[in-house]
């Protein structure tokens, strides 16, 4: 069973092999990252204004992983594995579960922080099982094309969460780009940091 995309070029055969990266290892090393700033954010060594800029970047690295995720990985996951449909769904649930822990947190002090912290790291190990058996499922065009189209839709995402939004296709392919427009806005506005580079940045200055 192939993953569902949009058809080939007509010139491309079953050797095409389009630029870019696979989406399982976009995952992988947005996991990686994900992690990383989970641990930086529960580090008791961090001032309270290191603390709040890196839960900023966090916030807004989860919510553009998730929407791709949501977007793209899991209807994958269950076109090409229907026995992961069950797996992806209570995903969906959770993700749901992390995005309305972020919003109602208080800010960078907020105990539940560390709550937070815990639910993306648990969110990590659980996608990895549906990351690796997809990639042994789909071929490597199909992982490629998912992950050209995984980096179209974070560039898009929103920077905060939505956790009221809709979690599958196609509704959410319209509605998060439309939020994300919004909350970049908001983000320019207040010099909100949104990437990871932004702490590198500030690490370095």
């Amino acid at each position: 069973m192939t993953v569902p995309l949009p058809p080939l070029p007509p010139a491309a055969d079953d050797a095409y092999r389009p630029g870019g990266r696979s989406v399982a290892d976009l995952v992988d090393t947005e996991h990686r990252a994900l992690l990383g700033l989970a641990d930086r954010v529960t580090d008791p060594a961090l001032d309270a204004a290191g603390r709040g800029e890196v839960l900023d970047v966090l916030t807004a690295a989860v919510s553009r992983h998730l929407s791709a995720e949501e977007q793209y990985l899991f209807p994958a996951a269950r076109a090409a594995m229907p026995d992961a449909a069950e797996l992806v769904q209570r995903e969906i649930e959770a993700d749901a579960g992390l995005l309305t822990a972020l919003k109602e947190l208080s800010g960078a002090d907020d105990p539940a922080v560390a709550d937070v912290a815990e639910r993306v790291r648990c969110h990590v190990s659980r996608v990895a099982a549906l990351v690796t058996p997809l990639r042994e499922v789909a071929s490597d065009a199909e992982l490629i094309r998912l992950g050209n189209r995984w980096e179209i839709a974070e560039e898009a995402a929103p920077t905060r969460p939505h956790p009221g939004t809709p979690a599958t296709p196609p509704w959410n392919k319209i509605v998060e780009p439309a939020v994300g427009v919004l909350d970049k806005v908001r983000d320019a506005v207040t010099g909100r940091r949104t990437r990871l580079s932004d702490l590198e940045h500030r690490r370095e200055g």
